[in-house]
């Protein structure tokens, strides 16, 4: 279902765009699933701010998400689809046999009433979880463990999918969303299937407030601001892309442009085969 747009009868709903919620079955969270998410306006223990751009919002609880899929050989019904306010996936409620209940992210085409299963021995159908050892070549999967028994940790955001591309002695070479190509251990668990609400990349905020419900203040350019409030203040040798003597930074003066922050002797390098520019990955 498409995204809902709006007459532009005033400046905000000419652009504005709302993610459809006709998935979503059920409104109210499972009450033993959610904890209260803690508002810290970007401040840190003593008060100081420490990630500029945070404050005010809705309230929010959190669903506590099973990643790990750790119940094996236990089948699982798809009670309810639900939203989650700090993910752009849709949340699946499992109610398993022995009346237990958890939240997956749920993937794309899953239906209240589905049955799903975890466990090195279950067929890889749309939302079972499998090691990368039982999947076939090709097929399309999410929440990608990266350490086996830790729980998926990469591909959980809305429309993500990776491709299990080969498999070479204990490890499975698997195509990321960005392009990445990475090695990772058979024994790693993954869910069939591609995360759902694909639609969530066509969602036009439109308004500043849309912003200000979801916690997000603004931030002033720092081309704009006074010299001795960031390195590229002041009135001379303007520039909007730093193509001058200027060259665009942080405000504490790391450069924003063409300058590489990953660790180059970072232990995670060698599980990289490609990068996602389709450059094979230096190994030191």
């Amino acid at each position: 279902m498409p995204v809902k747009t709006f007459r532009p009868l005033t400046p905000s709903t000419r652009y504005i765009t709302i993610a459809p919620y006709a998935d979503v079955t059920k409104t109210e969270p499972e009450k033993s699933l959610v904890v209260t998410r803690k508002k810290t306006g970007g401040r840190n223990c003593y008060g100081r701010v420490t990630a500029r751009g945070i404050g005010g919002g809705h309230k929010q609880k959190i669903r506590l998400v099973d990643f790990k899929r750790d119940k094996h050989g236990v089948e699982a019904t798809v009670s309810a689809i639900e939203y989650d306010p700090i993910r752009t996936a849709r949340l699946a409620l499992l109610e398993y046999k022995d009346g237990e209940k958890r939240y997956i992210i749920a993937p794309k085409g899953i239906h209240v009433g589905a049955k799903l299963l975890s466990g090195p021995d279950v067929p890889p159908e749309l939302g079972n979880s499998l090691p990368l050892k039982s999947v076939p070549i090709g097929l399309s999967i999410h929440n990608i463990e990266l350490t086996p028994g830790r729980g998926g940790q990469i591909v959980r955001s809305a429309g993500g999918a990776a491709t299990l591309m080969s498999r070479d002695g204990s490890y499975a070479q698997v195509r990321l969303p960005s392009g990445e190509i990475r090695r990772i251990h058979e024994s790693c668990y993954a869910t069939i299937g591609q995360v759902g609400n694909l639609e969530h990349e066509n969602v036009v905020l439109g308004k500043a407030g849309r912003s200000r419900h979801r916690g997000i203040r603004p931030i002033n350019r720092g081309v704009s601001r006074n010299p001795v409030d960031h390195p590229n203040g002041g009135g001379a040798g303007k520039s909007k892309s730093g193509g001058g003597w200027q060259q665009l930074t942080s405000p504490w003066g790391l450069l924003a442009k063409g300058y590489r922050t990953r660790n180059k002797r970072k232990h995670s390098n060698r599980f990289i085969v490609a990068r996602r520019d389709g450059r094979p990955m230096k190994q030191k």
